[in-house]
C-alpha cells in the first residue's frame, strides 16, 4: 500500500477534529443547528490555515444521510464519499487554472439542475480571486440568486482581489494563523499516534518554521522523518531547517551578559564553520532576549521547550532590564539591515558591537522609597571611591560645598549623562543641595521613568564624587529650569532674527519694487 503524506492522512473530518479557528467553527455549527445556513461563503487566510477542508466539512454537514447537522456521521455514503473525494454534487473548481469566462459559463450551466446524490449540489471554488474579470461578471448573477438547492464556497488567499460586488454577496470568514504552541501541540498528537519517537524541542522548531500553517508544518514533519531516519530530534531539525544550535545563542546571550566583548566575538565566528542563516541567529538571540524580558517581568515564567528555565532565570537577573530592552531592539533592526551589509556575517558582528557599545555606563544599584510627595533616589560612585580624573566627565571637587540652585545648568553640562535621563535633568530646578541630598523641583506633566532617574543619580555621584540621595518634588519648578530657559533663549533670538530681517535694506526694498512678502516661520536664526 503506497505512503499517505501526514497533511492528507490527519486532514480533518468534522469540526471536532479541526484545530484552531475556533471563530469559524462556532459560526458555522451555530448556523447548521439553527437551520440559517447563507448560500454563499468565502473563505479566506494564508496557505495550510484550512479553508477547502473547511469547506469540505460543511459539504458534509449539508449533504450528511442523517440529515443537515453540524456533526455529520462520517459513515454514510455521503460523508465517505465527500471524504474520498468522489462525491458527484462537490463540484471542486481550481480558479487558477479556469480563469476564462467560457470556463465559468459551463460551469454554471448545470446550475438549474437538482442534485444527483445529495441534498445540495456545492461548489467549491478554490483560489476565486484567480478568475478574470469577466468570469465575475458572469458569476455575480448566480452567486446573488442561486436556486436553493445550490451553496457556492469560495476559498482564497488573497481576498483583496476580489470585486466588492463578489465580496457583498458572500458571508466572509478570516482564517487566523495558527499559533506555534498549537501546531506543536497537534503534532505531538500525530507523533504519539504514529508511535514516533520524538524532541518537544524539535516540534517547536518545526511549528515556527511553518508559519502559522498546520499544512506546512505536517510536511515539514513528514521531511524531518525521512532526514532523521525514522526519528524527530532536535539535532536533525536543526541540520534540516538550517538553524544553529541553541547553544550558540545561548552563549552570545552569556557574552552579551557579563559584556565580554572578547568571548562575544570569538562565538560569533565560532559559527562560520556551519554556514549558518545570520538572520535566523538573530531571530533565535531575540527570542531567548524576549523570554528572559518575560522572566523578569514574570518570575514565575517558565518559557517554552527550547530555552531552560533555569537559563531565563540566569539571564534575568544577569541583564538589566534596560540592557535587555536595548539588546533586543538592536537584534531585530540588525535583523532588517543584514541585506545592506557588506555580507551577512559583518552585518551580524557589526550588531553584536552595537549592543555593547550602545550599551549604558554601569553603576550602583539603585534603591526608590516613596517620599513627600515626590521620590528619593540614592545612587554612589562605583565602588565607593572617587572617580578616575580620567573620564570624560568633569568631577567636582568636594570641598567646592553643596552646588547653588543657580548653578544648576552649568551642572547639567559637566554631568556624563546623555538622552532621557539629560532631558530629565533639563527639565528640572535645583531646589536645595544640602548634604547628600538634592532636591530637584520638576513639572508634573514631565514623565520620568526609573532608568532616567538611575543614570540621572549616578551621574551626579560620579560628578559629586560620594553617595547621593536625590528627592524629586512635583509641581511647577520655582526657577526657569535649563529647558525653559533654552524655549526663552531661542523665542528671543529667533524674534531678534526676524526684526532684523525685516529692518535689512535689502528685504526693505524687494519689498517696495517688487511686491516681495516674508515669511516669518521660514526665518531661522544663525549660530
Amino acid at each position: 500500500m503506497s505512503y499517505l503524506a501526514l497533511a492528507r492522512k490527519w486532514r480533518p473530518r468534522s469540526f471536532a477534529e479541526l484545530v484552531g479557528q475556533e471563530h469559524v467553527r462556532q459560526a458555522l455549527g451555530n448556523a447548521l443547528t439553527q437551520g440559517r445556513v447563507h448560500h454563499a461563503f468565502l473563505f479566506t487566510g494564508t496557505r495550510g490555515v484550512g479553508k477547502t477542508t473547511i469547506a469540505r466539512i460543511l459539504s458534509k454537514c449539508l449533504n450528511c444521510d442523517t440529515g443537515v447537522t453540524a456533526t455529520p456521521c462520517g459513515t454514510c455514503a455521503s460523508c465517505k464519499e465527500i471524504d474520498e473525494g468522489r462525491f458527484v454534487d462537490l463540484i471542486e473548481v481550481d480558479a487558477a487554472s479556469r480563469t476564462k469566462v467560457d470556463d465559468t459559463r459551463e460551469l454554471l450551466e448545470n446550475v438549474q439542475y437538482s442534485p444527483t446524490r445529495g441534498r445540495y449540489k456545492v461548489y467549491l471554488v478554490d483560489e476565486v480571486h484567480m478568475l478574470s474579470t469577466h468570469s465575475f461578471n458572469a458569476l455575480l448573477k448566480t452567486l446573488e440568486e442561486p436556486p436553493p438547492h445550490v451553496k457556492f464556497l469560495l476559498a482564497t488567499t488573497d481576498p483583496q482581489k476580489l470585486p466588492v460586488t463578489v465580496l457583498s454577496r458572500c458571508l466572509q470568514f478570516n482564517l487566523k494563523r495558527l499559533p506555534v504552541s498549537l501546531i506543536s501541540e497537534h503534532m505531538n498528537k500525530v507523533l504519539t499516534a504514529e508511535k514516533i519517537a520524538f524532541d518537544a524541542p524539535a516540534l517547536r522548531l518545526v511549528a515556527q518554521a511553518a508559519d502559522g500553517s498546520m499544512r506546512d508544518a505536517l510536511s515539514l514533519l513528514d521531511q524531518l522523518i525521512a532526514f532523521g531516519g525514522g526519528k524527530v530530534e532536535e539535532a536533525s531539525a536543526r541540520g534540516m531547517l538550517g538553524t544553529i544550535d541553541r547553544d550558540h545563542v545561548t552563549r552570545l546571550a552569556r557574552a552579551l551578559a557579563t559584556g565580554d566583548a572578547a568571548q562575544l566575538l570569538e562565538t560569533a565566528r565560532s559559527l562560520e564553520e556551519f554556514s549558518p542563516d545570520y538572520g535566523q541567529v538573530l531571530d533565535d538571540l531575540a527570542g531567548l532576549l524576549t523570554r528572559a524580558a518575560l522572566q523578569q517581568l514574570v518570575p514565575g515564567y517558565e518559557g517554552d521547550e527550547l530555552f531552560d528555565p533555569m537559563l531565563l532565570k540566569e539571564l534575568a537577573a544577569a541583564i538589566p532590564a534596560e540592557d535587555m530592552q536595548l539588546y533586543y531592539q538592536t537584534a531585530i533592526l540588525g535583523r532588517r539591515d543584514l541585506p545592506f551589509a557588506p555580507d551577512p556575517r559583518t552585518g551580524f558582528e557589526m550588531t553584536l558591537v552595537r549592543m555593547l557599545a550602545f550599551r549604558p555606563a554601569g553603576g550602583a544599584a539603585v534603591a526608590s522609597t516613596p517620599g513627600g510627595g515626590g521620590a528619593r533616589v540614592a545612587a554612589s560612585a562605583p565602588g565607593g571611591a572617587l572617580p578616575s580624573t580620567t573620564s570624560a566627565a568633569v568631577v567636582r571637587p568636594a570641598a567646592a560645598g553643596p552646588i547653588d540652585p543657580v548653578q544648576w545648568s552649568r551642572v547639567i553640562g559637566d554631568l556624563d549623562v546623555s538622552g532621557a535621563a539629560r532631558q530629565l535633568a533639563t527639565n528640572c530646578a535645583l531646589v536645595e543641595h544640602r548634604g547628600k541630598t538634592l532636591k530637584l523641583a520638576v513639572d508634573s506633566k514631565v514623565a520620568r521613568t526609573p532608568p532616567q532617574v538611575e543614570k540621572l543619580a549616578q551621574a551626579l555621584a560620579k560628578y559629586l564624587g560620594g553617595h547621593v540621595v536625590l528627592e524629586f518634588v512635583d509641581g511647577a519648578p520655582p526657577v526657569e529650569t535649563p529647558a525653559q530657559t533654552g524655549e526663552r533663549r531661542s523665542a528671543e533670538a529667533l524674534d531678534m532674527a526676524r526684526r532684523v530681517l525685516e529692518e535689512d535694506p535689502t528685504v526693505r526694498e524687494m519689498k517696495s519694487r517688487f511686491g516681495a512678502t516674508l515669511h516669518p516661520e521660514s526665518v531661522r536664526p544663525t549660530e
